[in-house]
């Protein structure tokens, strides 16, 4: 590769090489860096073109007087740099988040050659920042005085980490464990076709209080399109920072109590349409469920709130501010104009004119999608409030998606600091053996900071609000994201490095702030280092039991796996243990055309690997010759029990039997990714009423609590 071209890409983060799963080196072509860097806003199509971008790249810090956002670590010794005219001075004064300020910011003699800017020499000095500030948002002034003693205030945002996040005082001393679920798929007989967050608050206290569960995780609760067909994939919503109000139980809607008499026949018509479907095995549909909650809402919203109602709606609507706004503007221009591919074109700026027009044109419509963000935040914040009312540690553990659908609300309210035509996904993995593109826009990592990271704090605060913990989904977005441009293969894309020091401490902040727990997903192909930097930093890993393996690719003695970690036999990127048994998961690929070997080399690697473990618990003593599937089930969890990971989770699943897959990635029509219901090892639908029934569920818990 050019050795220009390599070292622009090098400035921005681009990789040009990389290692893949397997340990073997990858080289990227020129074709994929050119393109990555051109959806970060760089021209490498020339020599020339690249000359003059590596100019600018290296004058940009020096035509600034301070960095965009500083970030720092609480207790360490850190430094700020002032860029200012060669021969003028400083001083720096630093305005704390709770009102204060500190002036002791003191000036280092160090020593750094003037650069000429535009005609004119920039110096550049630089000040240690105080090692006992308190974390937080704070702001940093920097006042510049001049040699005729004329002076100016420059400002920049100063963020300030937690040294390491801990672990909540009850588990401090003992392990904890939980049920994984997929909520949509975990309907009670109250349901309207999908479980929803009464269901949630309802799971949270029986597990609670009949088995000592500290936790609930579930699939992300992100927002999809209001208009149909609306996507079921959990992990392509059309923003991470706000709910799905699919998720809301009608009925608990304070008003419902009190809408007049025609209007509840109305809902209870419409709720009884739906209670039909909880008892059927046949493929979730979200679009008839959200079709009658949206009528229900929609009468429910037409009662009158009383003042304190009121007064809560409006403080709820100053707190989520802008997002909010432009979130519910284009929910409610969906209804109006259908697809975003079908708006007019001058709406394509969220802040421009015409969105500014149809803010008040559509404002009835507008004030409704955030009548329903609010009403569902009241319901999310009584489960989260149940949970640990019933005695968890951590309560509802909620999931952080990678990213966003490329044509949903981030993507058009977000598009300063969303990358273009480039999408997310997956070298070749464990997974999917032809690479993974998940078609959603990455973060730009220059453009967020220069917004210093507020948009990515407020979609954590969202989140976090009322959660006990939060998984992030592929953690290592947070280091590096594979990046592939428009138009080539899932296996030709190439890593881009984030600023990760910033990303987990303001994620390190944000949940300390929110007392929660953080699981970062760190499966696949991660570097030893990112584990350790996230162990640092009190965020646990990720242990999948499938995926635990020693040097010679077999099981991983018990004692041997890592202690901060969430381990569970599965995840949803599986089938459930039962299938997996035997080999669902094979076949399937074999099916849809996902292996790059053949049918039966994979089935006879799949043999041997399970032969492996079946081995391995034997030699342990957890499992007898002849042994039932629920048997080897059971055995799984109780070598899960034998390691010191500090948080178990069953997948409900498995609890219940289920054999079909949740989700095969790399597929989107070709699998009924994310629309399986709940089911046992007949298929026969299982209702959160049935749970304290089954015979299977009590025995992986007591596997588990011994």
């Amino acid at each position: 590769m050019n050795s220009d071209l390599a070292a622009l890409a090098a400035a921005y983060g681009v990789a040009t090489e990389f290692w893949d799963q397997a340990g073997a080196h990858q080289s990227v072509s020129e074709d994929t860096v050119v393109a990555v860097l051109a959806a970060l806003g760089v021209d490498a199509t020339s020599a020339a073109s690249i000359a003059a971008a590596l100019d600018e790249r290296r004058m940009r810090d020096w035509r600034r007087n301070l960095p965009p956002v500083f970030v720092a670590r609480e207790g360490d010794a850190a430094t700020c740099w002032v860029h200012l005219p060669h021969g003028d001075t400083a001083r720096l004064v630093i305005e704390l988040e709770d009102g204060g300020s500190r002036s002791d910011v003191t000036q280092v003699d160090r020593w750094i050659e003037p650069v000429e800017v535009d005609s004119g020499l920039v110096g550049e000095a630089t000040f240690a920042l105080p090692t006992d500030l308190p974390t937080g948002w704070h702001r940093l002034h920097a006042e510049l005085i001049a040699l005729d003693g004329s002076s100016t205030t420059v400002t920049t945002t100063l963020v300030v980490t937690p040294r390491k996040l801990e672990m909540p005082l009850p588990l401090r001393a003992r392990r904890g464990w939980g049920f994984a679920a997929q909520l949509y798929s975990v309907r009670s007989s109250r349901s309207w076709g999908l479980g929803d967050v009464a269901d949630l608050s309802e799971l949270c206290s029986w597990s609670a209080r009949e088995l000592g569960a500290d936790f609930v995780l579930v699939n992300p609760l992100h927002a999809a399109s209001p208009v149909p067909p609306m996507a079921p994939s959990p992990y392509l919503p059309v923003t991470r920072r706000f709910a799905n109000p699919i998720y809301l139980r009608v009925e608990e809607v304070p008003e419902y109590a009190y809408l007049p008499e025609v209007g509840r026949a109305r809902v209870a018509e419409l709720a009884t349409s739906m209670h039909t479907a909880n008892t059927s095995a046949a493929l979730l549909e979200r679009d008839p469920v959200w079709a009658a909650k949206r009528a229900a809402l929609e009468l429910i919203r037409l009662v009158p709130r009383l003042p304190g109602r009121e007064a809560a709606y409006s403080d709820f609507r100053a707190r989520e501010g802008q997002g909010l706004a432009d979130f519910a503007l284009w929910c409610a221009l969906g209804d109006e104009y259908g697809e975003p591919a079908d708006w007019p074109e001058e709406l394509a700026d969220p802040h421009g004119a015409a969105a500014d027009v149809a803010r008040t044109s559509l404002a009835e419509r507008v004030e409704f999608h955030e009548w329903l963000q609010w009403v569902l935040d009241e319901q999310l914040a009584a489960a989260q409030e149940v949970a640990r009312e019933s005695g968890m540690a951590i309560g509802v553990m909620h999931d952080l998606a990678v990213g966003v659908h490329p044509e949903g609300a981030d993507a058009w309210a977000l598009r300063d600091v969303l990358a273009k035509d480039v999408a997310v996904g997956a070298p070749p993995d464990m997974y999917n053996q032809m690479g993974q593109d998940w078609s959603q826009p990455p973060w730009r990592p220059d453009a967020l900071a220069e917004q210093a990271f507020l948009p990515y704090r407020d979609m954590l605060r969202t989140v976090l609000r009322h959660a006990g913990g939060i998984r992030i989904d592929h953690v290592l977005g947070l280091f590096r994201l594979w990046w592939i441009p428009r138009g080539m293969p899932a296996n030709a894309g190439t890593y881009v490095r984030y600023d990760h020091d910033a990303l987990v401490g303001i994620l390190a902040l944000e949940a300390q702030r929110a007392s929660a727990v953080v699981i970062g997903e760190d499966l696949g192909t991660v570097e030893a280092w990112v584990q350790d930097t996230l162990r640092d930093r009190g965020i646990l890993g990720t242990s999948i039991l499938w995926f635990e393996a020693d040097a010679d690719g077999g099981p991983l003695a018990p004692e041997r796996w890592r202690e901060l970690t969430l381990a569970s036999v599965t995840t949803h990127d599986l089938p459930p243990t039962a299938g997996f048994l035997d080999g669902e998961h094979v076949r399937l690929r074999h099916e849809l055309g996902l292996l790059t070997t053949s049918y039966a080399d994979e089935l006879a690697a799949h043999e041997r690997d399970l032969g492996r473990w079946m081995a391995a618990l034997r030699t342990a003593g957890l499992l007898r010759e002849g042994a039932s599937r629920e048997d080897v089930v059971e055995a799984l969890h109780r070598y899960l029990a034998r390691t010191p990971s500090r948080l178990l989770a069953i997948s409900l699943a498995d609890a219940v039997g289920d054999r079909k897959a949740q989700n095969q990635p790399g597929t989107d029509q070709e699998y009924p990714n994310w629309r399986v219901p709940l089911t046992d090892a007949t298929g026969a639908p299982v209702l959160l009423d049935d749970l304290p029934d089954t015979p299977l569920l009590r025995r992986l818990v007591h596997t588990i609590t011994g």
